[in-house]
């Protein structure tokens, strides 16, 4: 997916791993801007691997931090007015063309059942890492 992913938003110069931080920055409620530590939970990733793409995005214009306005030592993550206009115009269409041509020959009851399955994997990898004392 990695491969095929950058593949398909090459032209934009976007990552896959950018991909997901502008996604979920995207996502409706997120409009204010999210923690860094929310962030890492939603993304299901560390600290560390976050600061670089964070870092990235920022030096070209695609999010900015902003002061919480509930805690003013705490900084929220919130796309820029460049990185919504990027997301809404170019990489969602892009992002869903990929997907509809990954699930190509899926059938309804198929992606619900792959949605199942991968759910069910994440459920226990989660459970390894509870097990583990990583969470």
């Amino acid at each position: 997916m990695h491969k095929s992913g950058t593949k398909a938003l090459d032209e934009l110069h976007i990552t896959t791993q950018q991909w997901a931080v502008i996604g979920a920055l995207a996502r409706k409620g997120a409009e204010n801007g999210i923690a860094v530590g929310e962030l890492t939970r939603f993304l299901m990733v560390s600290r560390q691997n976050l600061t670089g793409i964070l870092a990235r995005l920022e030096r070209d214009g695609m999010i900015e931090r902003t002061v919480s306005p509930h805690d003013s030592r705490s900084r929220l993550i919130r796309l820029t007015s460049h990185g919504r206009h990027l997301w809404s115009t170019d990489m969602s269409a892009r992002i869903s063309d990929y997907y509809d041509e990954a699930l190509a020959g899926f059938s309804t009851t198929d992606k619900i059942h792959l949605i199942h399955y991968l759910d069910k994997l994440l459920n226990n990898m989660k459970q390894l890492d509870q097990d583990s004392g990583d969470i």
